[in-house]
């Protein structure tokens, strides 16, 4: 859909939706001490794995990485998990909770529908967004702001961020194919950042903890920084929309 409004991509897991927040169904079946430890490491492993299948050049949906992850999460913390507890986490993987600011983010984006064009740009599959998007009481309300849901798991794509061909991908579902510099990424993940940048697309780093920018891979490969850094989505929306975080 080439316009000449702003193009703004935002990335699901831990940028709207916090993954953090399953820590609440873990309890239940782990008790509260272990719930967010397991939770943190289900994160961790369920990116890891992305990364490592991208090198060995395989790909198997986000849906199976993020149950093998939780598999391996709860393993080496030393409990126990059935397949009908495996079963109620994905499903309560759909409903996972929004950050403090993301109402407020997508009020903003609402009020300035003219101006803007709101997608979702995610590694999950399309029916794992789908479902996120209409099961999340957070996000639900939001759902007609949305022009599309760009997921890597497509024929042509089928490799996970920070995979070039992700953002070439999305850079085409939102027709704006030759001009990469006039799309945003919105993410709180730095290897999504560096993904974007890297292939001439706009990013906006989420900086919750407030520690600044850190990760120096985009030293490394040529001087990538983000475009802009926000404490929050709704501070990069503002940002984007008044021009101020414009390369």
């Amino acid at each position: 859909m080439a316009t000449g409004r702003i193009v703004i991509a935002f990335d699901l897991y831990g940028t709207l939706l916090s993954t953090e927040s399953i820590a609440v169904e873990l309890a239940k079946l782990f008790g509260d001490d272990n719930a967010k430890p397991i939770a943190a490491l289900w994160r961790r492993y369920q990116l890891e794995y992305t990364w490592r299948i991208n090198s060995m050049g395989i790909y198997r949906s986000f849906s199976q990485i993020t149950r093998g992850a939780l598999q391996h999460a709860v393993a080496e913390s030393g409990c126990t998990l059935s397949s009908d507890g495996s079963d109620k986490l994905m499903k309560a993987y759909d409903a996972l909770r929004v950050f403090c600011e993301i109402p407020a983010a997508l009020d903003l984006v609402r009020e300035s529908s003219q101006a803007v064009e709101a997608y979702v740009f995610s590694n999950g599959t399309d029916d794992m967004v789908s479902a996120s998007i209409a099961t999340s009481p957070d996000l639900k309300p939001y759902a007609e702001l949305f022009l599309g849901l760009v997921t890597v798991d497509s024929g042509d794509v089928r490799v996970f961020k920070p995979h070039r061909k992700t953002y070439e991908h999305l850079v085409r579902a939102v027709g704006k194919e030759g001009q990469a510099g006039h799309v945003w990424v919105i993410t709180a993940n730095p290897f999504d950042v560096i993904g974007a940048k890297a292939a001439g697309l706009q990013s906006a780093w989420i900086d919750r903890a407030g520690k600044g920018w850190v990760d120096r891979l985009g030293d490394v490969i040529g001087g990538i920084r983000p475009t802009l850094v926000a404490s929050g989505v709704d501070e990069a929306v503002k940002a984007i929309i008044q021009g101020q975080g414009s390369s």
